[in-house]
């Protein structure tokens, strides 16, 4: 079963999906579901999203970051527009129970270290080297 799953993942996952509808209507299986990968993929879907929310949240802080090195440059408002955009997407997708798994910090770390070094000929004008936010500012806004 494992060898469909290296190479058919999407019929590796309608046969599992029939095998545990089957399991769960309390029938007799012959065959065993594949738990190595059910598990492994039920892993990732909550990675993904993890993944989502920490990718928007990385946007939504470069795009702030550009917002305040360059607060007199003509794309400021388009800046603040799609960082406001960015975390109404995360917060759509954010649950309570990813709080531990999400880091803020870092996430805002990496966006700082994205940042341009001139935009338009001009240097950037300093900007905090902390995270000046929390998971939950964002979240509430």
């Amino acid at each position: 079963m494992s060898d469909l799953y290296d190479t058919d993942v999407f019929e590796w996952l309608q046969q599992q999906t029939a095998l545990l509808r089957r399991h769960a209507a309390g029938e007799k299986l012959n065959e065993r579901p594949d738990w190595t990968n059910i598990i492994e993929e039920v892993e990732s879907v909550g990675q993904s999203q993890i993944d989502a929310i920490e990718s928007w949240l990385f946007q939504a802080f470069l795009h702030d970051l550009k917002v305040q090195a360059w607060p007199d440059c003509r794309d400021v408002p388009a800046w603040k527009a799609e960082a406001s955009g960015f975390r109404a997407q995360a917060r759509r997708k954010y649950r309570a129970s990813m709080r531990q798994r999400i880091d803020v910090p870092g996430i805002y770390a990496t966006a700082l270290a994205g940042l341009p070094g001139s935009m338009y000929g001009q240097p950037p004008l300093p900007v905090p080297a902390a995270c000046p936010v929390t998971l939950d500012e964002l979240m509430a806004e």
